[in-house]
């Protein structure tokens, strides 16, 4: 697929969006803001998830800015769909509050991210060029925030996977160091001050427990993170290991 995944330099930035929601209205804001735009390419619109999904399987665009509260098929069962389908499609969720529980399914369906609604033009422009880069649009700070909501949910349901635990389980000792300063939230930085290690050292090292564990990005590792146990106590932080 070309887009932002495209070798060529003056292309480098050229992003093919998908928007997707019941109002029209938005939607008609929306593609004239991103039109305007150096490097975004709008693909089409789509009015529910049913339509979602096989708008984005036709234009297999690079990004979906997907409203999460629809009629029938929601942005929650499209986004899994779509990722299901087509795992190189990334998909920005749009939501009226901020990290409630529709957020974090979405997130834990397949979503690279999430934004407010209210949110600037600005942010939404490099929200969704990061996403198309393959990283989360949510900062350190706020995973942190989501882990919160996350480990809630866990404690009281116990959940544990198998299959996150294998993942982990095929880390190098000094991986598995660094996976869980990730999951606690720490950026590179603080992982690098923390383990009296090189920055460069620490991006290397992030880049491969990623592609070991199938990770898509940040927000994607702590999930994975919490599903093979490494649940720390929020209220305490998170000391490396």
């Amino acid at each position: 697929m070309a887009g932002a995944r495209s070798n060529s330099t003056e292309r480098r930035w050229h992003v093919r969006v998908l928007l997707v929601d019941d109002q029209a209205l938005h939607r008609m804001g929306m593609r004239m803001f991103l039109g305007g735009q150096d490097g975004v390419e709008v693909v089409g619109e789509a009015v529910d998830g049913d339509d979602a999904v096989r708008q984005a399987l036709h234009h297999r665009p690079d990004v979906v800015v997907m409203d999460v509260r629809m009629p029938g098929v929601d942005g929650i069962e499209a986004t899994r769909r779509i990722v299901d389908a087509a795992p190189e499609v990334r998909v920005l969720l749009l939501t009226t509050f901020d990290l409630d529980k529709y957020v974090i399914d979405g997130l834990e369906a397949g979503a690279s991210g999430f934004l407010t609604k209210d949110a600037e033009p600005g942010d939404i422009l490099s929200a969704i060029r990061a996403v198309a880069a393959g990283d989360a649009v949510i900062a350190p700070s706020a995973t942190r925030r989501l882990l919160e909501q996350i480990t809630g949910r866990a404690s009281r349901q116990a959940v544990q996977s198998a299959s996150a635990r294998a993942k982990v389980a095929s880390l190098s000792p000094r991986e598995y160091q660094i996976f869980v300063e990730i999951v606690c939230g720490a950026t590179n930085a603080e992982i690098a001050a923390r383990l009296h290690l090189a920055k460069s050292t620490v991006k290397s090292n992030v880049g491969r427990i990623f592609t070991k564990i199938g990770a898509r990005d940040r927000v994607h590792a702590v999930i994975i993170g919490q599903r093979a146990g490494i649940v720390p106590d929020t209220t305490e932080g998170c000391p490396a290991e």
